[in-house]
């Protein structure tokens, strides 16, 4: 079964094979889930190409811009768990970054808690397969730096809600009877990347650091996605997103 997935023996294949020895570039690194972010980004800041990742289909270049007298590390991630959670692990190997700032949209389940407020996840349901091959089977990843984020939110007086939500690779799955189950669990949010990444930056001694913005509502016979193309491009995602490099 997927989740009986994770063993502790030597792995095969490793990053080296593919990408030679580790680089130590940088320290810190942007993970973008927005292309209008990233373009922001570019605009207001001189990205110099340090890396790719990549294989025979696809090719994601890393860039380092200078940021308050910091190199820092900044890519434009693909979407879904098994791909945001490898380009972490090989953004590791190509660039020696081990702190990651990750903040994309989530569709809320609970749209009286999260109105007008980000969500600091403090732990992801793992309804994805990736994380089954990066640690021992639960239903729940907890979410290392929750506090430390919830500190920046605080010195920042930025409305925020802390809770748990819901990783999901079934993309139009769902259901009425998922969601039901997931709000009684205590989730808030609905998203597809987090307790993958969580996982692998688990295995391979990273640091994640995450927060998410509400934008489409997820209730039955209601879905309103009027939100959700604010939530993905929210500037302010951005600036966030710095301030936590700085204080990292």
């Amino acid at each position: 079964m997927i989740i009986d997935s994770f063993d502790i023996s030597e792995p095969i294949l490793k990053l080296e094979h593919f990408y030679g020895k580790k680089g130590h570039i940088l320290e810190k690194c942007l993970v973008l889930l927005s292309d209008n972010l990233f373009n922001h980004l570019q605009s207001h800041y001189e990205l110099k190409q340090i890396g790719l990742i990549g294989g025979s289909s696809y090719k994601i270049p890393i860039y380092a811009f200078e940021y308050k007298g910091e190199l820092i590390g900044a890519y434009l991630s693909s979407m879904g768990s098994v791909l945001c959670a490898g380009e972490i692990c090989e953004c590791a190997h190509i660039t020696g970054a081990t702190k990651y700032v990750m903040f994309g949209s989530c569709g809320t389940l609970d749209e009286e808690a999260t109105r007008g407020k980000f969500v600091i996840p403090t732990e992801a349901y793992r309804d994805e397969g990736t994380s089954y091959h990066f640690m021992p089977p639960s239903d729940f990843v907890e979410i290392n730096n929750a506090n430390k984020v919830e500190s920046i939110f605080k010195k920042l007086n930025i409305p925020y809600v802390k809770g748990k939500v819901w990783t999901t690779d079934g993309f139009l799955m769902e259901t009425v009877n998922k969601v039901k189950k997931r709000k009684e669990e205590g989730c808030l949010v609905v998203e597809m990347e987090l307790a993958a990444c969580q996982a692998v930056a688990n295995y391979f001694k990273l640091e994640l650091y995450d927060f998410l913005q509400p934008g489409d509502v997820l209730m039955e016979g209601n879905y309103d996605k009027s939100l959700l193309h604010a939530a993905n491009h929210d500037l302010l995602k951005l600036d966030i997103g710095l301030k936590i490099i700085e204080e990292i």
